[in-house]
Formats: C-alpha cells, sequence, structure tokens
C-alpha cells in the first residue's frame, strides 16, 4: 500500500521546497543560551522563548540534577496509578500560588494542556468563541469538541459581542484567547474580555505560554499585566519557554475544574507523571524570579533598545508590549534568505512561512532575552541592516 502513498508525498514535499518554505531543523551542537553552536560555529540567538535567558544554564543543571538524586529519573508510570510523587504536588501547588488560582494540574506539554481541557469540558451543548489567531493547539483542542464554533476577528472586541450575543441559549459558553500571540507579540485585551464575560454569563480561556514569568508586574502573565487576576478561569501555560526552556506544562484554574481534569482529561490520565529533572527546575524557577526582579527588567530594557535600533535603522517594528518583535517581508522565501544571511553573519533567526503563519504574512520572528548583552542587539541590528539592504527588504 505504501507505493499509492509514496508518490503523493513526493509530490508535496517537492512542492513545498519549490515554494521555498521548507523547515530544516538546524542542529544545535550545545546547550541553549545567548550563545549557542551550529555546525560549528558560534552564533548570537535570537530566535529562542528563553526570555529570561535561563535555559541552559548551570544554576538550572544544578536544579535538575538535585531533583533526579532526590527523586530518580522518571515514574514509568501515569499518575493515578503510581506516578504521582511530593514534587509534583510541591509543583502544582506552587504554581497555582504564582498564578493567583485555586490550584493547578500539570502536563507534559501545553498542547496537551489545551486538548486535555476543551474535550474534558465542551460538548455538543456548548459554544466555543475562539480569537482567529489562536495557537494551533487550541484550534486542534476544540476541534476535538463537538461544541459550536464561533471564530472572532482577532483582538476585536466588537465582534466578539456579535459572537456572544448569538450563543445565549447555550449551555455553557467559553471566550479563548491567547494571553501572547507568539507571531506577532500583541497581547490580548483582557479586561475587556472579562467584562463581556461578564455581561453575557461566559467562561474565559487564556493560553499564557508566552507570558508567564514574563507579563505583569511581578511577571506572573497577562492576567497580572491586564489587572484581571482572580477573573480568568483556564490558564494554561508551559515551563519551557521562560520558566526554564525545558518542557512541561500545567493548567490554573478552580478547584472543582482541577479535581475534575483528574478525572476525566484523557492527557493526564494517559500520560506518564512529569519528569522530575523538570519539576525540579520549574520550582527552582518559580522562586527565583520571584526573587531577582531585575531579570525581568532587564528583559524589558533590551526589548526596548532593539526596537529603538531597529528604526534607526529603516526597519518597520512593532510597538507590541511583549520581547516578541517580528520583522515583517512580503514573501516566503525571503524570509528564509534573509535568515541565511544572517546566519552567516553570525545570528541566528529563522524565517517564518505558510502554514506556521497566514500566507501573505511572512516574517523573522525576532526574541529578546535578558541574557542578551547592548553588544549583541547592536551586532544583531548591524547584520539585519546589510540583510535588508542586500535583499531590497529597507524601504
Amino acid at each position: 500500500m505504501y507505493d499509492a502513498l509514496k508518490p503523493i508525498l513526493e509530490k508535496e514535499l517537492k512542492a513545498i521546497r519549490d515554494a521555498g518554505i521548507w523547515k530544516e531543523e538546524r542542529v544545535i551542537d550545545s546547550p541553549q543560551g545567548r550563545e549557542i553552536v551550529v555546525d560549528g560555529k558560534k552564533l548570537l540567538n535570537f530566535c529562542a522563548n528563553n526570555y529570561l535567558g535561563l535555559s541552559g544554564t548551570e544554576e538550572l543543571g544544578l536544579a535538575s540534577d538535585a531533583a533526579i538524586k532526590r527523586w530518580g529519573f522518571g515514574l514509568a508510570s501515569v499518575r493515578f496509578i503510581c506516578g504521582t510523587q511530593t514534587i509534583h504536588k510541591e509543583l502544582e501547588k506552587k504554581t497555582a500560588e504564582f498564578l493567583g488560582t485555586e490550584d493547578a494540574v500539570l502536563y507534559s506539554s501545553c498542547f496537551m494542556a489545551n486538548v486535555g481541557l476543551f474535550q474534558t469540558f465542551f460538548t455538543d451543548e456548548d459554544a466555543i468563541i475562539t480569537d482567529e489567531l489562536n495557537h494551533a493547539s487550541i484550534i486542534d483542542a476544540i476541534r476535538l469538541t463537538k461544541s459550536e464554533r464561533l471564530i472572532y476577528k482577532h483582538m476585536d472586541m466588537a465582534d466578539l459581542e456579535e459572537k456572544l450575543k448569538t450563543v445565549t441559549g447555550k449551555r455553557l459558553k467559553v471566550i479563548v484567547t491567547d494571553g501572547v500571540f507568539s507571531m506577532d507579540g500583541h497581547v490580548a485585551p483582557l479586561k475587556e474580555i472579562c467584562d463581556l464575560a461578564d455581561q453575557y454569563n461566559a467562561l474565559v480561556f487564556v493560553d499564557d505560554a508566552h507570558a508567564t514569568g514574563v507579563m505583569g508586574k511581578t511577571g506572573r502573565g497577562t492576567h497580572e499585566h491586564a489587572g484581571v487576576m482572580g477573573r480568568v478561569d483556564f490558564i494554561t501555560g508551559t515551563y519551557g519557554k521562560a520558566l526554564g526552556g525545558a518542557g512541561g506544562a500545567f493548567t490554573a484554574t478552580r478547584k472543582e475544574v482541577a479535581e475534575y481534569l483528574r478525572q476525566r482529561s484523557r492527557t493526564y490520565l494517559f500520560s506518564n507523571a512529569l519528569d522530575t529533572g523538570i519539576a525540579g527546575v520549574s520550582l527552582f524557577v518559580l522562586e527565583h524570579i520571584q526573587k531577582h526582579p531585575e531579570i525581568r527588567e532587564q528583559l524589558w530594557e533590551n526589548t526596548k533598545f532593539f526596537r529603538e535600533e531597529m528604526k534607526k535603522a529603516g526597519f518597520s517594528v512593532s510597538d507590541a508590549e511583549h520581547p516578541i518583535t517580528p520583522i515583517m517581508l512580503p514573501e516566503d522565501r525571503l524570509a528564509a534568505d534573509m535568515a541565511k544571511e544572517l546566519m552567516g553573519e553570525g545570528i541566528y533567526v529563522i524565517g517564518f512561512s505558510f502554514p506556521v503563519v497566514p500566507k501573505g504574512k511572512a516574517r523573522i520572528r525576532v526574541q529578546i532575552s535578558a541574557a542578551h548583552t547592548k553588544e549583541d542587539i547592536q551586532k544583531a541590528v548591524l547584520a539585519f541592516s546589510v540583510a535588508g539592504k542586500k535583499f531590497g527588504a529597507l524601504g
């Protein structure tokens, strides 16, 4: 039967290459960090989700080693059988305390947290109203339900309200949004969303993967940034970005919701317990970032400096309230070619094209880290200027 599949795959793969949107996985021969080694060359890393600069550091390695020494490498089991240890319960407690929720449930990834939530709670009696630019994990999670699905224009509160008006008779209604939209750095208007939720008796779900540890006065996320702590019903997020960079995730929520997830969420019930090393590092990081607010302050200082310098160089740069800074480009192939040129100049970035972003919205997404120095940023801006002039990307 593979004889029938093979030519289909060959045709599709050729079409991807011919369109200039082939996604090459470059092999990194070093720890993650401010600097990485690719093909034997040191590069400044400007495309990781390592916002606080903690990934790959010795401190996190020591925290992981200590957790594994105390708790072992792994549980070889799902949690309700013989896979829950004290360290898992402690991480759930500390996560909930940090985010200001009643409880939290651990997952292997934020993708699994999203899938595990939607398929558990929402049925054909319910309505899900979702932002058109929500993350792929949210889109796929919603598809697994039989709920009515309504898509509102990106961060458009008037359109969201119109959608809410059409589903007043549903058993449950939930407004679904990313806290920070990963391709643009846009921050969701959670205050307005929560106000509409109160007005139309809807629940609120936020995927805060790119905000936990970053957004808000103390880094608790977009709900802190927007002043709506206590008003969001479901918060999913990850320890795999700002909080260390390895993986693992959570759903932070109401007490009864967490209890029901532990009884019914398939991606929780049928997945092994979170690695003890990741659990130990995540506990360390949650405490560490609360003791060291200067890390986040450095992140914002770096972000401001990068954007100012890029504007001076002639680039059109977003003023979004997040370290994600997309450099928009007119063609998919141009994004790939410029990224390759930048790597030759010592700057590690990746071109984004369809289907990761919509057609016609190609970009190089720059992500600033607290670990970057002023000199790093100046070098990146210079490299962008050289590549931009070479490829005609500067106005």
